[in-house]
């Protein structure tokens, strides 16, 4: 897929599935494969915190297949490197990760390259910087990882998207169904989103209700 088709389908894009996995859990892809058969997910980001290598090479593999099943794009947290040597459609870095400068580097100009950012200050400086795309948060407390900054809900969003202009951004940090429309009521077309679809009962029904939701549906 070229650059300009994947940057097509992010412009277009409402649901970011953000899969964690770490260094006792193999992938587990059940959930991933059920909330990806409700059509509702556009990208898939693989967020392995194990620190082994070679297991965050195999679950990028297994998850590559899967998401080439379902025609969805798929991103690589804090690995531009290994995202580029197995022909994934981008990677994601964190303020403490790799520079984006350098994560372009391994990436070439075709791949996605996403940044995170928490207020509007860092929203605006990401303009300079070589991404396509921004995640915003935490935006409601979160189990998945341990939170920097505090939630900042759907003031934090209201007070970035025009900081954020033609960058897509994602609100990230416990979204799910039940708070989902607080933030399309503030302006959100988009979220990230991990355990707010892969820990429900259902994961394609609570795909389809984040989609519902931040389409104002």
């Amino acid at each position: 897929m070229d650059g300009a088709t994947r940057r097509q389908r992010l412009e277009t894009a409402c649901l970011y599935l953000i899969v964690t996995l770490d260094a006792e859990h193999d992938a587990e892809l059940a959930p991933v494969t059920t909330a990806l058969t409700s059509g509702a997910i556009d990208l898939v980001q693989l967020r392995d915190v194990s620190g082994d290598r070679a297991l965050r090479r195999r679950r990028a593999l297994a998850l590559k297949t899967l998401c080439a099943r379902h025609d969805t794009l798929l991103l690589l947290n804090d690995d531009p490197e290994l995202a580029a040597a197995l022909d994934l459609d981008g990677a994601h870095v964190g303020r403490e990760d790799a520079p984006p400068a350098t994560a372009r580097a391994w990436l070439g100009p075709d791949r996605l390259l996403g940044t995170s950012t928490h207020d509007p200050q860092e929203v605006a400086e990401a303009h300079a910087q070589p991404v396509d795309h921004l995640g915003l948060g935490p935006c409601f407390p979160s189990d998945s990882k341990d939170l920097a900054y505090e939630p900042g809900g759907p003031a934090l969003v209201q007070r970035c998207l025009a900081a954020a202009g033609a960058l897509p951004l994602f609100p990230i940090g416990g979204i799910t169904p039940a708070n989902a429309p607080r933030l399309a009521a503030a302006g959100a077309t988009r979220a990230a989103v991990g355990a707010g679809v892969l820990a429900a009962a259902d994961p394609a029904a609570a795909a389809r209700a984040l989609r519902n939701a931040l389409r104002g549906e």
